[in-house]
């Protein structure tokens, strides 16, 4: 069986009972990283051997790794940090054990995405998980350009050489007010999360060297709804009155002087609505 094991992103105490048992009892451990998983796992009293996988030598672990699992041994999944696959290796080898009857079983615990998220106070009930955004600029602006009008929460991870940067393609990209919040360093000793408009976590960071140090997590509020093509209860009212007595350009055109809202939404809501050109 291949088990998907969390481990602590910071805090030794995070690891549950059951992922403890679990390393301990496997034949094997595939890490991402032996330099960082194997001084952590000697203080838990792990004893079990590890073998480094990451995104580089992933692929030509992948047989050997299956034929320990055909042949019945137990083996352990774990990353750096956090839990395995969320922006880690990992994906090919549980892939193919699906593929090929193989059990792949779970041991939650913590992830640094969804931690951020239940302190961050923005909305939680819809996300979208980003990972890290690209190294170049150009291409962040792009990816921030496109999800400009996403009305999920939007969830990146970044790295200490690129946060300031990266802050100001979001200010970019999104607009300097909205709101955001920057989680660092989660569950360690200098865990800190701010909740602020983007343009303000920017100066933040600009700021205080200190805040450009660690892991961090960004999170950016989701866009108001008309911003993504969606239509307020009182446009949507007036759209309506308006359609009554004039074509559907010109119902759209005066809604949206009213409203103050953009033109092709209520357009687009205005033809669903069978209004003549």
């Amino acid at each position: 069986m291949l088990y998907v094991v969390a481990t602590p992103i910071g805090n030794r105490g995070d690891l549950s009972p059951r992922a403890l048992e679990v390393l301990r009892g496997v034949d094997l451990i595939a890490a991402e990283d032996t330099r960082h998983s194997g001084p952590l796992l000697r203080d838990l009293g792990v004893r079990t051997p590890l073998r480094s996988m990451h995104e580089h030598n992933e692929r030509q672990l992948l047989e050997g790794l299956l034929q320990r699992l055909e042949q019945g041994q137990d083996l352990a999944l774990i990353s750096d940090a956090g839990t395995p696959l969320i922006s880690d290796p990992g994906f090919p080898l549980v892939r193919e054990c699906h593929r090929r009857g193989l059990r792949v079983a779970p041991v939650p615990g913590p992830s640094a995405a969804i931690c951020a998220l239940s302190a961050a106070g923005l909305p939680s009930d819809r996300f979208l998980f980003q990972g890290f955004p690209p190294r170049g600029s150009s291409a962040r602006r792009e990816l921030f350009g496109r999800l400009q009008g996403e009305t999920a929460t939007l969830i990146f991870y970044e790295s200490s050489h690129r946060i300031e940067s990266s802050l100001a393609d979001m200010v970019h990209g999104f607009g300097g007010q909205r709101p955001a919040v920057l989680a660092r360093e989660l569950t360690k000793r200098h865990e800190t999360i701010r909740l602020a408009t983007l343009e303000r976590l920017l100066q933040l960071v600009r700021a205080d060297a200190d805040q450009r140090r660690g892991e961090f997590v960004v999170l950016v509020a989701g866009a108001p709804a008309a911003a993504a093509g969606e239509v307020s209860p009182e446009a949507e009212r007036i759209l309506e009155i308006l359609l009554q007595e004039l074509p559907v350009k010109q119902a759209a055109a005066l809604t949206a002087r009213i409203t103050g809202e953009k033109k092709n939404p209520l357009y687009q809501r205005a033809l669903r609505k069978g209004g003549d050109e």
